[in-house]
């Protein structure tokens, strides 16, 4: 599943100064989604003149550390070998101490069968279950089934075609069941249960992964809103489906099922499995069943009814593959969704294990909770996937489909055992998205796919600190979906293929899976496999990785004398964090020369050497990019400007762009414009905004090169960059640019556009924007708003009410606030001051995000109304007065959020 990272394809962090925009490159999921899968979140911070726009799939957060012994780093610092048993992991501050052991198997599901009918208007699903199990070792006469929020109406044993009534109690959270007799493991027993579950009355609390833990979500259900569709839909993870089904709602259960469905005739029905029947009852409802043959566990149980239009692609070595969409998205299905049979092929070929399953089918849904979600057979998307082909030119959700059709094999067919182990799933989806894009896009893709999840990762640590990726203590099974359980274990995976090599790697996967095949899985058995298959000890590898947590933090030093290279590492991680055992590859260039060296760092301090008759011109650590850690080097620019021309892999280019871009030398320039020409679209968008066109030569330079990115460049992200860049020289020369701009195709180059023009010419901005239609407007929302601030007329104001009135969660809000308060602050009449405090004041409480006000917008608040104080303090007459009026308003607001 994917969310924050949605994901995390992944995206830019874009922070707005003024008209400058400087952009470092974010994955999306998870999160780059914690984050669970990967949701669009826009986030907000606002300050007087700065707003901070997070736009990432997947917004990771790590909200406890890890702490390791001091006797095991001091041990491995002297170079002793850790145990080769598990590590025992130590309780990070704050964390529950109660062990989170696997849930211990005393029944088994084996059949679980189903037949549900929905009330729209009450947003019940009446349900029949057929339920089967045995004991799993030990002799029995009770059963607890997860069953929340139910109304029980009927327990009974089934004893052929008849039913004999069973005892039991229920506490609106487990239904304990009193058996008939004690049944052996041999025996297996089948109870039917009738019931009725109200998902929309249950108290139940989401995650940042997961927003919402109801499990059946009724969306638009009267047809009130002529906006949205009419759908039904269910999310699982980690324990919801039993909200809608009595079961044992555990990861490390699996059974086989069949659903039938009524519904109105109408719409279309998904599930799990192939579709078996369709029956006409007569009275406008049909029945659909559904049958799933292969064992997957409860939260992978899936239903989807709505009004979808099914695309079937090409079948894959007979199985369907079909894409479910509204109407509206259909004639797109294929270039949304197109990549999906030639990535079945390529991880079937990769894996050794072809596709397991019957069918695989995606759909995507109205105000979905996460990302998305890999329910076996059939994936749920959320509507960020579903785009125009105008929106495609922007950017697709490739990664987001990508790293749910890997979970088919590792989530689905081998399953984590416990959520202590999630590492089994989401760690290797992510890894999934790395290995596509290498395929999809070579080798310049995959490295830049490995560099937005070591960043993803790294952004939520401090001094080496993180929890481990194998978790047995945690306050929620929810805050294992982060950034570590992504994007770190992602790499880690990556680095143990580059470890193994990738036939021995992946012949260790192949063997995992077919040992493991439709049970559960941890990274014990993973190692084994791992073993089996290289012939090499691997455990001091996965205690490093998998059962201590945190990450090296190396501080590197180069150096020449008397004929000798030298390089000094030092482990500067805190000392609570392991000392890392790390082989490294260096490469030493003079000239064009390049000297490989391979270095084995297992001290917390270290110095090496090597003979070479000349000092090199550059030093490249870490050649490959395999370390899962930071490193801190004394380079200057003249080293970046080298390794960018000389060892121009992805991560290398970057990191001398990151440094360029905060230098303010003319050879960082120089390396800038350099730069403009990068096979990269985000890299030349991002060389492109850190531009110093004060400097005549610079910009002399540059215009023509910024002309033809802004005309011809593929990237619309790089157009959108250089048009913006030419508005801020303030010619207007580059008018008639903007004007074209506003007839593109694409929303990025429109948005600029009207950016552009509200510089150079607000005039013909406005003019502009009454000839836009409704569509592009709300794709441009942000430009828009930016446009309005810029000239805050009275008339404006209506733009951001309706906007922020519309936004039906915080998500969709936190984009209209941060401009919004912008334009109050710039305005000079207290009325419409007053009306924009009231408006955000009532979507912080119809939002439920007056936390985020008190503390985000308090100190803004303040700051502007000091701000319009001292202003008033230099003014006369009516300007005074209104001034007087807004620092008050602005002071009111502030001491409303404070209580």
């Amino acid at each position: 599943m994917k969310n924050f990272e949605r994901s995390c394809k992944d995206r830019i962090f874009h922070i707005y100064k003024n008209a400058w925009c400087i952009t470092f490159f974010i994955p999306e999921h998870l999160p780059e989604q914690a984050v669970k899968k990967h949701t669009l979140i826009k986030n907000f911070l606002a300050q007087i003149g700065l707003h901070y726009y997070f736009r990432t799939k997947f917004l990771y957060m790590n909200k406890y550390f890890l702490t390791i012994c001091m006797a095991i780093a001091t041990a491995t610092a002297a170079g002793l070998q850790p145990l080769k048993a598990q590590v025992t992991e130590t309780i990070p501050p704050g964390v529950d101490s109660v062990y989170r052991a696997t849930p211990t198997k005393i029944n088994d599901l084996v059949h679980t069968k189903l037949d549900v009918r929905f009330d729209y208007g009450k947003r019940y699903l009446y349900g029949k279950e057929w339920v089967t199990l045995k004991p799993q070792f030990y002799p029995t006469d009770s059963l607890t089934l997860d069953a929340k929020g139910m109304d029980i109406k009927t327990v009974a044993l089934v004893n052929g075609k008849t039913t004999t009534p069973l005892k039991y109690t229920y506490d609106e959270e487990q239904l304990h069941i009193r058996l008939n007799k004690s049944y052996t493991r041999d025996e297996k027993y089948t109870l039917y249960i009738e019931y009725t579950a109200k998902p929309d009355e249950l108290k139940v609390k989401g995650s940042a992964a997961i927003t919402d833990a109801k499990g059946l979500y009724f969306i638009n259900p009267d047809g009130t809103d002529k906006n949205k569709p009419v759908q039904i839909w269910t999310q699982g993870e980690t324990e919801s489906n039993s909200v809608w089904f009595p079961t044992i709602d555990k990861p490390n259960q699996k059974t086989t099922d069949e659903i039938s469905m009524t519904v109105p005739g109408k719409y279309t029905t998904l599930s799990n499995g192939k579709l078996m029947a369709q029956k006409n009852n007569g009275d406008g409802t049909r029945t659909d069943t559904w049958k799933m043959d292969q064992p997957h566990s409860p939260y992978l149980f899936m239903m989807a009814i709505g009004d979808f239009k099914i695309y079937k692609d090409m079948p894959w070595k007979g199985k369907e593959i079909n894409y479910y969409l509204e109407p509206k998205y259909a004639p797109y299905a294929k270039q949304i969704f197109g990549k999906t049979p030639e990535m079945i092929r390529f991880y079937s070929k990769t894996l050794g294990v072809d596709f397991p399953w019957v069918k695989y089918a995606q759909v995507v849904v109205r105000d979905y909770v996460s990302g998305a979600m890999e329910n076996t057979t059939a994936t749920l998307h959320g509507e960020h996937i579903q785009k125009t082909d105008r929106e495609l030119l922007d950017g697709n959700e490739e990664g987001t489909i990508a790293h749910e059709l890997f979970h088919q094999w590792f989530g689905d067919y081998v399953t984590a055992e416990s959520w202590s182990n999630l590492t089994m799933n989401e760690s290797f989806a992510t890894f999934g998205e790395i290995i596509w894009n290498g395929h999809d896009k070579g080798k310049e893709g995959e490295d830049r796919s490995r560099y937005e999840k070591l960043a993803a990762y790294l952004r939520g640590t401090k001094n080496g600190i993180s929890p481990a990726l194998a978790r047995y203590y945690y306050n929620d099974k929810e805050d294992v979906f982060d950034a570590v359980t992504y994007s770190k274990g992602s790499i880690i995976l990556y680095a143990l293929k580059n470890l193994l090599g990738d036939d021995a790697f992946y012949k260790g996967l192949q063997k995992y899976l077919q040992d493991n095949a439709y049970q559960n899985g941890e990274p014990q058995q993973l190692r084994l496999a791992l073993e089996a298959v290289s012939g090499r000890d691997l455990s001091q590898y996965f205690n490093q990785w998998w059962y201590y947590g945190g990450h090296p933090v190396l501080d590197v030093t180069y150096g020449y004398n008397n004929g000798k290279a030298t390089v000094h590492v030092k482990q500067i991680q805190d000392n609570a964090v392991q000392t890392f055992i790390l082989p490294v590859k260096v490469d030493l260039y003079t000239g064009k020369n390049k000297v490989s060296k391979t270095l084995l760092i297992n001290k917390r301090e270290q110095d090496f050497s090597f003979d070479m008759s000349a000092k090199p011109d550059f030093i490249d650590f870490d050649a490959d990019k395999i370390i899962v850690g930071e490193i801190k080097e004394n380079k200057t620019i003249d080293d970046y400007t080298f390794q960018y021309k000389n060892a121009p892999s992805f991560a290398n280019r970057v990191n001398a762009l990151k440094f360029a871009s905060h230098d303010k030398s003319d050879k960082a320039q120089q390396l800038l414009l350099a730069m403009l020409k990068d096979a990269d679209g985000e890299i030349r968008a991002t060389s492109i905004e850190a531009l110093d066109l004060a400097n005549p030569e610079i910009k002399a330079a540059a215009i023509p090169a910024l002309l033809n990115i802004a005309k011809t460049d593929k990237a619309t992200r790089a157009r959108a960059a250089a048009i913006t860049k030419l508005a801020l020289t303030g010619d207007t020369e580059y008018l008639p640019l903007m004007e074209a701009g506003i007839n593109d195709k694409s929303y990025n180059v429109i948005g600029a556009s009207i950016g552009g023009l509200a510089k150079l010419n607000p005039q013909a901005g406005t003019a502009a924007i009454s000839k836009l239609d409704a569509d592009t407007k709300k794709h441009i929302q942000n430009a828009l708003f930016q446009f309005y601030g810029a000239d805050p007329k009275d008339e404006y104001q209506h733009h951001f009410t309706e906007a922020l009135a519309a936004a039906a969660s915080p998500s969709k809000a936190y984009p209209v606030i941060g401009p919004y308060i912008e334009y109050l602050f710039k305005n000079e009449n207290p009325a419409i001051t007053e009306k924009g405090l009231q408006d955000l004041a009532a979507a912080a409480k119809r939002l439920k995000i007056e936390n985020v006000f008190a503390s985000q917008l308090v100190p803004a608040y303040e700051n502007m109304s000091a701000a319009k104080a001292q202003a008033a303090a230099s003014a006369t007459g009516a300007a005074k007065d209104n001034l007087q009026k807004q620092a008050a308003a602005f002071k009111k607001a502030a001491e409303v959020f404070k209580k």
